[in-house]
């Protein structure tokens, strides 16, 4: 009874073999989604034949993992550093943070305008306005303009600008009152667990992933024994059993009245593809809520549990309501807009919140003030004009949960290999972490261009994932595994006999020369690769071994 994963069905297939060598006995797989009795119980009473076709998805991807590893790493070796390593899946999101790295560096930032309107009533109640209009094109931000859309990109066209609103006539020309429903998230798979473990608490997938292992395996409760608090973590399925359903509706109809409780059991889209194998990531027993076991828990396990909690009761909620009211102000041709968002009903907000980015007013939740009552075409008085200046931004560096997501969208990886994936690049130093980012060092950006430069088609996103997808395939039993395997072999290792003998030039691309002489020979030293990144080195190496830290490094040493 192994995870109840691919991996966990090989285990289970190579347990079964050795058992049987020289006997007729007959095994069969056990199981389950939850570390609890009934659960257990429940599948001890209906075992299953080893599901082959997992087990040949898994003997797949290892097999194409090793093809790919053992033979990239040795070219890294001679072209790079010795120990270095590449990987199908790992390399391929290295390329992903270096990409984005080249991105932020060749980013140009552009100039723009705002401007904001602090206005009057009769009754000298005050608000303010964003201008939202200009001859009936929506300003926006440089980088969005098309259409009838414009951007105000000097200070001298925001001071033309100034002058005309200050002898403009304000007037109320638009109020337009709705309803805004925000629904609940899903339940967490694994990859959205990682990425708000991440963003809420810092915690690496690594880390995520570790401790709910922990709470899955079992904390010791009471005297009974270890208790399995969660579902098994490693799943792309947001599927939630009839059993579990039934509990949390109770449990929100007891907890938080029937005014929360929606007339039917939420059930949400299936991903596309999704392999739906397993639950969503839950809680076990509903009568153990996070302050009644949070005595028996480490501070890490117990913010975890909550945070699956809290999503897990939510996503059965109703969706909370807000009552919108947006009023447009016209200034002959300008038009100003401001809006103010009010919790009608709080819904699932009651006991769960996700951190959500203003809106395009910059309003959060609840809008950034009070409107007063404005009534149509009511006059209004202009009491300041607040230009602000801004330059738009490069795309940022991915966090880990950031990458995380872009692994998820792309098809890359699965969710037993995202925390591996990441914490791998740290391990390596091909990536660190800075504020909580990750930023690709030299010697990630270095093996990244040779692998791009000499085997484009295999460090590709877009093969990466079809290749995810012919395993996936594997893993329905319409594939055939020796084939996908075979098929990705034959031109794989057509392309590394091509690299064969030139390991020597490809190394001599990274040795650049520098005006630096030797200090004891005086022949011109040379900027070469080691692990703990670049240095200068003696041309005459071997005769001469002089090496010393590349004066950039040796004051980043120092501080």
């Amino acid at each position: 009874a192994p995870d109840p994963d691919r991996e966990g069905e090989a285990i289970a297939w190579h347990v079964a073999s050795s058992l049987k060598k020289g006997t007729k006995a007959d095994f069969l797989r056990v199981a389950f989604n939850e570390i609890t009795k009934p659960a257990v119980v429940k599948a001890i009473k209906h075992p299953r034949e080893i599901d082959m076709n997992l087990v040949n998805a898994q003997q797949a991807r290892r097999v194409l993992d090793r093809i790919v590893g053992y033979t990239v790493s040795p070219f890294l070796w001679k072209t790079v550093l010795p120990k270095l390593s590449a990987g199908r899946v790992q390399s391929v999101a290295l390329r992903l943070v270096c990409e984005r790295e080249a991105e932020i560096k060749a980013f140009v930032p552009q100039e723009y305008w705002q401007i904001a309107a602090i206005l009057k009533t009769g009754k000298e109640e005050q608000f303010s306005a964003r201008l939202y209009k200009i001859d009936g094109k929506t300003v926006v931000k440089p980088t969005e303009v098309k259409g009838k859309k414009v951007a105000i990109t000097s200070q001298k066209e925001a001071d033309g600008y100034l002058v005309e609103l200050k002898k403009a006539d304000w007037v109320v020309s638009n109020i337009e009152k709705s309803e805004k429903v925000r629904k609940p998230s899903a339940p967490f798979i694994t990859s959205t667990l990682q990425q708000e473990a991440s963003k809420v608490y810092g915690f690496s997938p690594k880390q995520t992933m570790a401790v709910a292992q922990q709470l899955y395996e079992g904390i010791e409760i009471n005297k009974k024994g270890l208790t399995g608090l969660i579902t098994y973590m490693r799943t792309d399925s947001t599927r939630i059993s009839n059993e579990a359903l039934k509990a949390v509706r109770g449990f929100i109809k007891a907890q938080y009245s029937s005014a929360y409780l929606p007339p039917s059991p939420v059930i949400y889209a299936k991903k596309k593809g999704a392999q739906d194998a397993h639950e969503a990531i839950r809680p076990t027993y509903m009568d153990l809520p996070p302050e009644k076991v949070q005595k028996r828990l480490t501070p890490r396990q117990f913010k975890l549990y909550a945070l699956i909690w809290n999503r897990f009761v939510a996503s059965q909620m109703k969706p909370a309501r807000f009552d919108v009211e947006t009023v447009d102000i016209t200034a002959d041709r300008f038009l100003f807009r401001a809006t103010e968002q009010r919790v009608k009903f709080d819904g699932f907000l009651k006991l769960y919140h996700e951190e959500r980015e203003p809106d395009e007013n910059g309003n959060g939740e609840n809008g950034a003030e009070r409107l007063p009552r404005l009534r149509q075409d009511e006059p209004l008085e202009l009491v300041e004009l607040k230009p602000t200046q801004s330059f738009t931004k490069p795309p940022p560096r991915y966090s880990q949960a950031m990458l995380v997501k872009r692994l998820e969208a792309d098809g890359i990886g699965r969710p037993s290999t995202y925390a591996t994936i990441i914490s791998t690049l740290k391990e390596r130093k091909y990536v660190e972490l800075e504020q909580r980012k990750l930023l690709p060092t030299e010697l990630g950006i270095a093996v990244n261009n040779i692998l791009v430069e000499h085997l484009p088609k295999v460090f590709n996103v877009k093969f990466t994932a079809n290749m995810e997808k012919q395993l996936d395939l594997v893993e329905e039993g319409t594939d055939d595994w020796v084939k996908v395997v075979n098929d990705f072999y034959k031109p794989f290792m057509q392309t590394i006999a091509k690299l064969k003998g030139k390991e020597r030039a490809i190394k001599a691309s990274l040795t650049q020369t520098t005006d630096v002489k030797c200090p004891n020979c005086g022949s011109p030293m040379v900027i070469k690769w080691g692990r703990n990144g670049r240095f200068l080195a003696c041309s005459a190496y071997p005769r001469c071994k002089t090496a010393r830290p590349l004066p950039e490094e040796e004051a980043k040493n120092r501080t």
